[in-house]
Formats: structure tokens, sequence, C-alpha cells
């Protein structure tokens, strides 16, 4: 009977195991996770759970009976040591697994500090899972003063949090502007004002120097060369594919674990998934951390398993919530040269991202509507003119029967 062994326990890992059973397959599906806890969400962690609004059992993708009615074996807390392509086995523990097909749904690590500028001290926090939450959340109260580094999503959720808290919040940017890598100087400047109305002290251009501290972090030394004093601090600058074990199975590595357009890699009966798996897109390769890009692939990558011929054409979209702005993101803005605004009531606004005359993408702050409608308009390939979404008086709605 054909065994197929799944590591890593996240949104894709645990997305594959349903699809498979939901699509009839009969063999045994034995999911492995190195943390000690149900698959669960990670959006939440740094928004509501951070918070305190969302309970831990409420992140569970699927509750413990699921996996049990459904004959699927989880492994958890211990992770994977090693993988040998060869005789298609791999360990966990003392214990030797082998497998018909393996998927590597491994996710992603954050960067970490250097030690030596003070990354190691205690106090000092990344954003990724339960226990890295778990272990910040006694920092957060009233008053603490925190420093964030890193001006992405990922530090200015964590900023909101903090600031909704009470806390005293400095977020440094070494880049001229937050959200440079990922968005344009107009959602930027849109972020910064929101965090500022709620009391974040953002230094734009200004880098981390060093840590201060002997065991525990007491503050910072900025590149424009201040001090300051700090309770704690917490590192967002950015995650890596995690792909140690597909490097070790002898697959090949480009900006994550390379795979083609159905989820194969380079080495017979393994395949990839998720935040780790790079793939075909376009006339190049891409690789996508969002939660719809490890659901939608890894459920084509479940039936390709069963012997399906699908391809996967991904749709990129994304989302984060600062306060009470719900930001949706549609499309890849990668080359854009021009950016058109929209505005409505109650402070809703979007920007639409061309390259000359065609629609990439857009970002839109508390404007569903307008999310949905540029994502239909990226789907189906089609592309208003820019003066068409500049002009105020546009029905955006009336774009799609064009």
């Amino acid at each position: 009977m054909t065994h197929v062994v799944v590591v890593g326990a996240g949104q894709a890992g645990a997305s594959l195991v349903a699809k498979l059973r939901n699509c009839g397959f009969e063999g045994d599906i034995t999911l492995i996770g190195a943390e000690p806890c149900l698959p669960y969400q990670r959006p939440p962690l740094s928004k509501t759970y951070l918070l305190g609004e969302t309970a831990r059992d409420r992140l569970y993708l699927r509750p413990e009976r699921f996996y049990a009615d459904n004959n699927i074996t989880l492994r958890l807390g211990e992770p994977v040591t090693e993988v040998n392509a060869g005789d298609q086995t791999v360990t966990v523990g003392d214990e030797t697994i082998r497998y018909n097909e393996l998927v590597f749904a491994t996710g992603s690590s954050p960067r970490q500090l250097p030690a030596n500028i003070g990354g190691a001290l205690s106090g000092v926090h990344v954003v990724r899972n339960l226990s890295d939450i778990d272990g910040m959340s006694p920092s957060f109260v009233k008053d603490a003063r925190v420093l964030i580094i890193g001006g992405g999503y990922i530090g200015l959720e964590a900023a909101a949090v903090a600031a909704s808290k009470g806390l005293q919040v400095t977020l440094v940017e070494m880049a001229d502007r937050i959200l440079q890598r990922v968005a344009a100087p107009e959602t930027s400047d849109y972020f910064r004002a929101l965090h500022q109305r709620h009391g974040v002290n953002i230094l734009e251009g200004v880098g981390l120097d060093c840590l201060l501290g002997s065991d525990r972090v007491t503050g910072a030394r900025l590149s424009d060369g201040t001090k300051q004093d700090f309770d704690f601090v917490i590192v967002g600058v950015g995650i890596v594919p995690s792909t140690d074990l597909a490097g070790m199975a002898g697959a090949a590595l480009e900006n994550g674990i390379k795979t083609d357009v159905y989820g194969a890699t380079s080495v017979p009966h393994i395949w990839a998934a998720g935040d780790c798996a790079s793939f075909p897109y376009g006339s190049g390769r891409i690789r996508l951390e969002s939660v719809p890009n490890a659901i939608e692939q890894s459920e084509i990558l479940a039936e390709n398993i069963m012997g399906g011929h699908k391809e996967y054409r991904a749709k990129p979209w994304f989302w984060s919530d600062q306060y009470d702005v719900k930001l949706q993101i549609a499309g890849l803005n990668t080359g854009y040269n021009g950016v058109i605004s929209r505005a409505a009531d109650g402070g809703a606004t979007s920007h639409w991202y061309y390259l000359a005359d065609r629609l990439l993408a857009v970002d839109a702050m508390n404007a569903p509507r307008d999310f949905m409608i540029a994502k239909r308009l990226i789907e189906a390939g089609k592309s208003p003119a820019p003066e068409t979404i500049g002009n105020p008086k546009t029905d955006l709605k009336s774009l799609l029967k064009a």
C-alpha cells in the first residue's frame, strides 16, 4: 500500500493530507511536525492571538479527532533528522519511516540577528510560531518599551498590537521607508501615518548597530549613533525557506526547493509545497509566502500524487491587519512603473500598480470591493486604462463586463 509522508505540519502540510483523503486516497499517510501541537493557523499569531483575542485551541486548523477519523498518523514534537532518497526513508527520533511519496512542506524560518550584535540576548524575540508568541506575550504590558527591528508587514503588525496594548513602541527600518521592498511609496505613506497616529515612533533610514545588555537586552545603539533603553526587542527582518532536509535528499534548490509546475522536485517521488517551494510563474520562478498559496498549491500537489497531471497556476493574494485597517493585496507588483490611487468615504483607499498599461496588482486598505474587482480583473488578464481607474466616477464593477 502506498505510504505518503509529509514533513511539515503547517498550513500546506495539513491541507495536503486532508485533500488526499477527500480525493479518496486509501494508502497510509504520516504527517510529521517539529512543534508539539496540532497544525495551526499562523496569521493570527501576530494579530489576535498576541492581543489575547483568540484562544490557543481556536488556532488549530482541525480538531485532533479529524486526523484519527481519517487514519492520518501524526508525529508531532520531533523533527526529521535524516532523509535517504535512495532508500526512500526518513528518520524521526529513533524510528526510520519508509515512504513511497515524500512531501516537503517545511515552511520557512525567521532571520535572526547575529549573536555578536546581541541577537542571543534574553528578551530578543522573533515572530514565527506559537512558542515565539507565548515567549514574548508576558512582556506586552502597558508602558513597556519595545524596539521593533524591520518595517515590513510582520514588524508593522507587531507594532500595531504593542501600541494597541499601550506599550511605548519604536520601529526602525534601515531602508529609506517602511515597506520599501513590497509596496509603493503611497502605501508606505498610508501605513506610516496610521502608526504615527497611534503613537509609534518610526525611524526610517536608521538601522541597528547593536543591542545592549549582558544577559538580557536593556537597550540598543542605532546606526545614527543614538542609544535608547528598551525592555524587549522584536526582530522582523524577513524569513528564509527551510531547505536543509531537501538539500540532504539531493533536491535542487533555487530560492527554496525547486519544483516544476506539478509540484515535483528534481528527485523522484519527492514533492514540495508552501513557503519552502519555488515554482514556475510566467517567464520566471517565484516563491510565495502566503496562506492561499500554501492551500492551493498543496491541494493541486495532492491530486498529482494520486496520478493527476494538473499544473499549479498561482493567483497571488495576501492580507495584513493593523489596528482597524485591513489591507488586502491582489497580484504581484514586481516591475511596476506607475501607481493610480482611488479614495472612498470612510478612509478606504486603494493603490493600483501598472506596468505601462498593464494592471499588475492592487493594495486595498479597508476597500474590499476594490480588492475583489481588481483580483478578478488580474486573474482574467484584463487591464482597464489607468485613467479609467483614476477617474473617481468610474463604476469599478462595470469593468468586469468589458
